[in-house]
């Protein structure tokens, strides 16, 4: 049986104007008389925007003012779930034509409000200002000339009256007023798809693969699949992640708590186990254990307490590392030897 033909599109192809290409789409144009929206190519043919974007985009330009743009409503509408419709909203605000804010209601209650722009460019460039446009110069006035004269004698050239056209005034120029510059309403808050992704952490590596620890972290890989079926591990991905399980024994951790940080909670369907076990090896990885001299409680600093002495002269009780005199009896021993060497110089000046 012959496939079946639309002979209303062979009909249609037939009165496209000018030759057909000998490649690529073929457009057949027909006016739109009703229920039609009006979409700029810098929105269809977006380098930067995922066809989703584009879709929803053109979705929310054709619903009337006021109709609910939430994702709930928007996937109520579309085949979409909400995490494309999401992230599909979130690269149209980062490109300026999506914006959504808060606004508070008298009654104290706080909705959000949602802004489309079709076109965003037009917001950042202003138009041309009106002065620039030169005005078209004013016609010039119609020449009346009379049809008969009659007063004019035979033979003598008739003189026809023209009149001139009446001076116009220069149009004087309204001054300019420049307008105020204009911050941008749509300003990105989220990095676009295109920005440059951080680097991923490497796989984590022990201070030395020894034999030991790497049949450790073998068995352990190879028995996953036993207590959760998704994680069945091919050879190659079970030798790269050895390092990984390694640099966990290394850090005490016991097997059966390795076993349940790796396999807990799995996403449903689980496509990639190696990447996601690369994943939990690398952000799950517990501190190292500490070691003897960290454990150990600080010592508190050792006081020297200075012993009790007592004054050889006086029996007064001073403290002092050695015994002595205490600071009175010093300072009395002093003063007498003070007066002594005053009176040996008194002596010796009156001989």
């Amino acid at each position: 049986m012959d496939t079946q033909q639309n002979t209303a599109l062979t009909r249609a192809l037939a009165e496209v104007p000018g030759p057909l290409p000998t490649s690529g789409v073929i457009h057949i144009s027909l006016p739109h008389t009703d229920r039609f929206t009006v979409v700029g190519n810098h929105l269809a043919q977006h380098p930067h925007l995922s066809c989703t974007a584009v879709g929803i985009a053109v979705r929310i330009q054709s619903l009337p003012q006021g109709t609910e743009v939430s994702i709930k409503a928007l996937a109520a509408r579309c085949k979409e779930g909400e995490k494309r419709i999401a992230a599909a909203l979130r690269e149209l605000e980062a490109h300026g034509y999506l914006q959504r804010f808060r606004h508070r209601l008298p009654g104290e209650r706080v909705i959000t409000r949602t802004l489309f722009c079709n076109q965003p460019a037009a917001l950042v460039h202003p138009c041309r200002p009106a002065a620039e446009v030169r005005p078209r110069p004013a016609a010039p006035a119609p020449v009346r000339v009379p049809a008969v004269i009659p007063s004019a004698p035979v033979g003598v050239p008739a003189v026809i009256p023209v009149q001139a056209p009446a001076p116009e005034a220069a149009p004087v120029a309204p001054p300019v007023l420049l307008p105020p510059p204009v911050a941008p309403l749509f300003v990105p808050r989220v990095p676009p798809p295109t920005a440059p992704k951080t680097p991923r952490r490497p796989l984590p590596q022990p201070s030395e693969l020894t034999p030991e620890l790497g049949r450790a972290a073998t068995a352990l890989l190879s028995d996953l699949h036993r207590h959760a079926p998704q994680f069945a591990l091919s050879e190659a991905d079970v030798h790269r992640l050895i390092p990984g399980v390694a640099a966990w024994l290394e850090r005490e951790a016991r097997p059966d708590a390795i076993r349940r940080a790796l396999t807990d909670d799995p996403p449903h369907p689980l496509k990639h186990p190696a990447k996601l076990l690369t994943y939990r090896l690398t952000e799950l990885l517990p501190p190292a254990p500490p070691g003897v001299d960290d454990l150990a409680a600080p010592a508190r600093p050792r006081v020297t307490v200075t012993p009790f002495q007592t004054c050889d002269d006086c029996d007064r009780a001073f403290r002092s590392p050695a015994p002595g005199h205490c600071r009175d009896c010093r300072a009395e021993h002093a003063e007498h030897v003070e007066h002594a060497e005053h009176a040996e110089h008194a002596q010796a000046a009156a001989a």
